[in-house]
C-alpha cells in the first residue's frame, strides 16, 4: 500500500462533471446493503412486518407512489435552484466540492440516526467525536486539550465566552465558598487572574465545584458585565455580537479594533485600547484574533498579540484570549509534519516540494507573519475551527478546541437521563456542550474524512494548498489584467490586497470615474448579474458573491484601494461604504495551471459581457 505521501485528494470529490461518480455508487451502495444486513442481523429468527399482503395492498401502493412523486420534485428543485459549487466557474461564498469521504461518512451514519449527546444512544459515533477532538488537539498541538463538533463557527464563538465568562467568574465564587485559597488579593487581582491560576485552585477546592459555579456569572448575570470588556477586531464575524448579547456580557462591551491596510488588527490600536480601559479600572475579559476572516481572509498577527498580551501578565493584567479560526483553523495542517511536529521555516519550502502541495515550487506563501501567525495559535486558550469550510466537509460541522481539558468543568451539566455523572464511558460529551441532541452524522462525516486525509502536510495539507495556490492564481491574473475593454472603455479590475489565506476581493471602477456612489452600483450590479439570484443559472458562466465596508465597521481601511481606482478620500468621508466582489477560492482544481487556463477565458468573457450590459 502506498504511503500518505502518494495520496491525490482528486480522487477524493466527485468532480465538476462527476468524473468519480462510479466510485462514489460502490461505495454508497455498500454502505446501504451494511446498514440492511444489520437490521436483518438483529434477532433474523424474528418475522417480517412489512409482509407481501401489506405490499399488495392498494394503499401502500399509492403511498409509494406518492413518495417518489415527492422525491422527483425536490430533485427538481434541487437541479434548478441550487447553487452550483462544484464548478470552478464558482467563485463566490465559502463553500466548494465536499470530500466524498465525508459526504459517504454522513450517509453511512445517518442511517443509524445517532444522537451524540449520550453516549448511550451513539457509542460509534461518540466515540468517533472523541478521536475528532483528539484530531483537533494534534492540529493546534494541544496535549492536554480537548475538542468537539458542534453546528458551526457561531455555536463556538458562543462557548469561547461561555468559557471565558464563567472562568473568570469563579475567582469571586472561591473568595466565596474557599476564601483561604485566594487569601490577600484584592478584587483587581481577582478579575485579572490567568485562566491557569483558576483551574490549578480548582482542583484544590475540595470537590465543591458545584457550589462554586452556583456563586459563578452562571448564577449572578447581574455582575456578568462587571468582568470587562470583551475586544475584537473591526473584522469580526457578526456571531460575536449575539454571544455578547446571549451571554450577558453585553454589546456595549464588545469593542471592535481598528485595523490595517492588511485587513489585520492594528496592533497599536489594540494597545491603546487595553491602556485605555485599564486607566479607568475596567478589566479585559477576553480578546479575539481572527486566522481567516470571513470578508478577507485575512489572518491577524497571532504571534505579536501573545508578545503584548504577556507584556501586560508581567504587570498582572491577564485576560482570555480566544482566535476565531472557522475558517482558517484547518490550514495550519500545511504546517505540520506527518509527525505533527511543526515546520521549521527554513525546511518549510522543501516539505512542500517533496509532498507536492504547489504546481508553482516558487509560490511565495507563507509570509513571515503568515507563518508566525499560524505557529502561535498553540497559546490560545481555545480555537473556533469549522470542518465544514475548509475541512471541505457537508454542513452542518462547526467545532472548537480548548487548550486544557479541565476548563471544561466551568461549564458543565449533567443530566440523569442523558449521562450520569462520575459514571466512566469512553465519550462523554454532552455534559460539556452548548447543544443537546447533536448529529452522529457528522461526527461520522469528519471522522471518516480525518482518517483518509491527516491533519498534516501530508494529508489536508495538500487541499489547502491547492486552494491557496488557486487564490494565488486568481489573484495574480487581476493584478496583470488591470482592466476590462468594454463598449470602447477601460473598466479597471484592482484586488484589495495579496491574500493571506485564499480570498480573494476586488472592486471594478470605469476609468474616469470619480463617484463612489456609480462604482458602487457597477460593482453591486455586476454581482447580480453573477448571483444565484440570476434569471438562469444554468446560463451564469461566472458566479460570485459579493459584500459591503462601512466606515462604521471598517474606519478608513478602504481609502487605499479607493485610490489606487483614482476615488478621492472626499467620497469615502461622503459615502462611507464601498460595495465588493468577494471570491473565495475554495475549489481544489484551480491551482492546476491547464485548469487555471482552461475556465479563466470563460470566466473573463462572462465578465465582459456583463459589464457591456452596466457600462454604455
Amino acid at each position: 500500500m502506498n504511503n500518505n505521501n502518494s495520496l491525490d485528494y482528486k480522487a477524493l470529490f466527485l468532480g465538476p462533471n462527476s468524473e468519480n461518480s462510479n466510485a462514489f455508487s460502490e461505495i454508497l451502495n455498500s454502505l446501504f446493503q451494511d446498514h440492511v444486513y444489520w437490521r436483518k442481523n438483529f434477532h433474523p429468527e424474528d418475522p417480517d412486518v412489512i409482509t407481501s399482503n401489506v405490499k399488495n395492498n392498494e394503499n401502500f401502493k399509492y403511498t409509494l407512489e406518492k413518495m417518489k412523486s415527492v422525491f422527483d420534485d425536490m430533485s427538481k428543485r434541487l437541479r434548478e435552484n441550487a447553487t452550483p459549487w462544484h464548478s470552478p466557474r464558482y467563485l463566490g461564498h465559502m463553500n466548494s466540492e465536499t470530500l466524498v469521504p465525508g459526504l459517504l461518512g454522513y450517509f453511512g451514519a445517518m442511517l443509524y440516526n445517532l444522537n451524540n449527546v449520550a453516549y448511550e444512544s451513539s457509542e460509534p459515533t461518540s466515540v468517533m467525536e472523541k478521536e475528532v477532538g483528539e484530531d483537533f488537539c494534534k492540529l493546534m498541538e494541544y496535549p492536554k486539550g480537548w475538542g468537539h463538533i458542534c453546528a458551526d463557527g457561531s455555536i463556538a464563538n458562543y462557548e469561547a465566552i461561555w468559557y471565558a465568562r464563567n472562568l473568570k467568574s469563579l475567582p469571586f465564587a472561591i473568595e466565596e465558598v474557599e476564601p483561604e485559597l485566594v487569601k490577600g488579593k484584592s478584587k483587581w487581582e481577582l478579575l485579572n487572574m490567568p485562566i491557569e491560576d483558576i483551574i490549578n485552585i480548582l482542583e484544590l477546592s475540595n470537590n465543591k465545584m458545584d457550589i462554586l459555579k452556583s456563586h459563578s456569572a452562571r448564577s449572578l448575570a447581574t455582575e456578568i458585565q462587571d468582568l470587562g470588556v470583551w475586544l475584537v477586531p473591526e473584522t469580526k464575524h457578526y456571531s460575536w455580537l449575539k454571544a455578547a448579547d446571549i451571554l450577558g456580557i453585553g454589546t456595549h462591551n464588545l469593542i471592535p479594533i481598528k485595523l490595517d491596510n492588511h485587513y489585520r488588527m492594528n496592533l497599536t490600536e489594540l494597545k491603546n485600547t487595553i491602556d485605555s480601559y485599564i486607566s479607568k479600572g475596567t478589566p479585559i475579559l477576553g480578546l479575539v484574533a481572527v486566522v481567516g476572516t470571513t470578508e478577507e481572509g485575512a489572518v491577524d498577527y497571532v504571534d505579536k498579540i501573545l508578545e503584548l498580551k504577556n507584556q501586560y501578565a508581567k504587570n498582572g493584567i491577564n485576560f482570555y484570549f480566544h482566535i476565531d479560526a472557522a475558517y482558517g483553523g484547518y490550514a495550519r495542517s500545511i504546517f505540520l509534519d506527518e509527525n505533527y511536529n511543526f515546520i521549521d521555516k527554513n525546511d518549510l519550502k522543501n516539505k512542500f516540494a517533496e509532498n507536492n502541495i504547489f504546481y508553482n515550487k516558487d509560490l511565495n506563501w507563507p509570509s513571515e507573519d503568515i507563518y508566525n501567525a499560524f505557529k502561535a495559535m498553540k497559546y490560545a486558550d481555545s480555537i473556533t475551527i469549522d470542518p465544514h469550510k475548509m475541512g471541505y466537509i457537508p454542513y452542518s460541522a462547526g467545532g472548537i478546541v480548548i487548550k486544557d481539558k479541565r476548563m471544561r468543568d466551568s461549564i458543565s451539566y449533567f443530566a440523569s437521563y442523558v449521562f450520569e455523572k462520575g459514571v466512566k464511558v469512553p465519550a462523554l460529551l454532552g455534559a460539556f456542550i452548548m447543544e443537546g441532541s447533536k448529529s452522529g452524522a457528522a461526527a461520522a462525516s469528519v471522522w471518516a474524512a480525518h482518517r483518509v486525509l491527516p491533519l498534516n502536510v501530508t494529508g489536508y495539507g495538500k487541499l489547502i494548498g491547492a486552494s491557496i495556490e488557486g487564490a494565488y492564481n486568481l489573484y495574480d491574473y487581476i493584478s496583470n489584467k488591470k482592466y476590462f475593454t468594454v463598449n470602447d472603455k477601460k473598466v479597471y479590475v484592482e484586488p484589495l490586497t495579496i491574500p493571506d489565506f485564499n480570498m480573494v476581493d476586488f472592486v471594478l471602477n470605469v476609468e474616469g470615474n470619480k463617484d463612489l456612489n456609480s462604482l458602487n452600483k457597477l460593482n453591486e450590479d455586476l454581482y447580480n448579474l453573477s448571483s444565484i439570484f440570476s434569471p438562469d443559472i444554468y446560463s451564469n458562466g461566472f458566479v460570485t458573491s459579493h459584500t459591503d465596508f462601512s466606515m462604521a465597521d471598517y474606519s478608513d481601511s478602504p481609502l487605499d484601494i479607493l485610490q489606487r481606482l483614482n476615488v478621492p478620500k472626499e467620497e469615502w468621508d461622503k459615502v462611507k461604504n464601498l460595495t465588493l466582489l468577494r471570491a473565495c477560492v475554495l475549489s481544489p482544481f484551480l491551482n492546476d495551471p491547464e485548469v487555471f487556463k482552461e475556465y479563466i477565458p470563460k470566466v473573463e468573457s462572462n465578465i465582459i459581457r456583463k459589464l457591456s450590459l452596466l457600462v454604455k
